[in-house]
């Protein structure tokens, strides 16, 4: 008689022991499953992997999740298992179908332990007996519904209640920031699209081909930074007997730059075949641009004549890196007394002629030359253009496959363009 009390409380003292460890056991699945949640950025499989996950766990005849169609007030199924009578896309209105759309319009955990006896409950799977619907929420806002039936009466317990509505708090995060994250990739995706397009389009206002010039070899490369570049070249035929060459650097980089880039071309190419002398074309430019560019924007640009006849070039350069001359073993830099980056205020254009003996090389470039940087953060400078344009067998496309070698990994950080006259 005496041992009677003992035994029940060593009985009682086990029992609430093992609920215990259920209970720790619990949170641990809600903690692995939270976390292996929240690490899924692909929406599509996140919502696969929640309806699949809890349906396993807790032997649910059904699991589905809705998402809030907020501009038609409607819940759409983004995820179901089990369910024979909807699919994926099927909707509900938001309180007004089902415990679903009730839910949703509450905001709060409805349960039906018999669900012959809820008046929210839309009959579905003939042999559910149970079933609960938790609203998925971060703060205020409804992201969606998650629902799971079972074909035994008052099948989840108040421990499991708790443990999905913890859960469906780590669902909710999750799938808002898949949600984020789809939306940004599409948007990214859009972006890449259109800038590959515009870079099509860009690549197509350089010139297809060298012109044909007799007694001349004329070439022009171009390497944008990015996807988008500021630089451009062109070679444009006056008439029968003189050519126009340009080289022109666009302020800023991405699409603005290359807009600004495709608008200074099409005056360049109007004004070239209205204007007889580079300084008259380069005047009328910067007044066009004085009046139409955006403040704080401009261009710096070489325009020249190349005239085979008598060979020479004569050229105007509206702030612009000078252009180099190479001719025997003389290497120079030819500046220009005046001439501002277009765009920026009023000004004159100077000009400047030179002749071109056999043999000799003029060479037009943009600062992603001159100022393209190797590891160590030393400029490739003029005078290693002047010692590489020196060599008898420098080209245009030699001296762009230089300065990348001597960048040697850091890649350029300003578009890169050459024009090169061999005579």
């Amino acid at each position: 008689m005496a041992t009677t009390p003992r035994t029940n409380l060593t009985a009682d003292y086990f029992a609430d022991r093992q609920v215990q460890i259920e209970q720790v056991q619990d949170l641990l699945k809600v903690q692995k499953a939270a976390q292996k949640i929240t690490s899924i950025l692909d929406l599509d499989q996140l919502i696969e992997q929640i309806v699949n996950d809890i349906a396993c766990s807790f032997g649910c005849l059904e699991a589905t999740v809705y998402l809030h169609d907020e501009e038609r007030s409607e819940l759409v199924m983004a995820g179901v298992k089990g369910c024979t009578v909807h699919g994926k896309g099927y909707r509900l209105k938001v309180g007004k179908e089902g415990m679903v759309g009730y839910v949703a319009a509450s905001g709060q955990m409805h349960y039906a332990p018999d669900v012959r006896l809820d008046p929210y409950y839309t009959p579905c799977e003939h042999n559910t007996l149970s079933e609960v619907a938790i609203p998925l929420m971060v703060g205020s806002q409804l992201i969606g519904v998650f629902s799971a039936s079972h074909h035994e009466l008052d099948a989840f317990a108040q421990d499991q209640l708790r443990i999905l509505q913890a859960l469906c708090s780590h669902i909710a995060v999750a799938v808002q920031n898949a949600r984020l994250f789809q939306r940004e990739r599409q948007q990214k995706e859009l972006m890449d699209r259109e800038a590959q397009e515009a870079r099509a389009i860009q690549q197509g206002l350089l010139p297809s081909s060298s012109p044909y010039v007799p007694g001349f070899a004329i070439s022009g490369f171009s390497i944008p930074a990015g996807v988008l570049g500021g630089d451009w070249y062109d070679f444009i035929n006056l008439d029968e007997s003189q050519w126009a060459l340009v080289l022109a650097d666009v302020s800023g980089k991405g699409m603005a730059a290359a807009l600004l880039m495709s608008a200074t071309r099409g005056m360049v190419r109007s004004l070239a075949q209205a204007c007889c002398t580079p300084s008259e074309v380069l005047g009328k430019l910067n007044r066009l641009m004085v009046e139409d560019f955006p403040s704080g924007k401009f261009v710096t640009l070489i325009y020249a004549v190349l005239n085979p006849a008598n060979r020479t070039v004569k050229f105007a350069s509206a702030g612009h890196l000078p252009p180099l001359l190479v001719s025997g073993s003389e290497a120079r830099f030819l500046q220009t007394e005046t001439g501002m980056p277009l765009g920026l205020g009023y000004g004159s254009f100077s000009e400047v002629e030179v002749y071109l003996p056999e043999r000799s090389r003029l060479v037009f470039y943009s600062d992603g030359i001159t100022e393209a940087t190797n590891p160590a953060n030393e400029e490739y400078a003029q005078d290693r253009l002047r010692r590489h344009v020196q060599l008898p067998e420098a080209t245009a496309e030699s001296i762009l496959q230089d300065v990348r070698s001597f960048a040697n990994g850091a890649g350029l950080q300003d578009d890169a363009t050459v024009i090169m006259v061999r005579a």
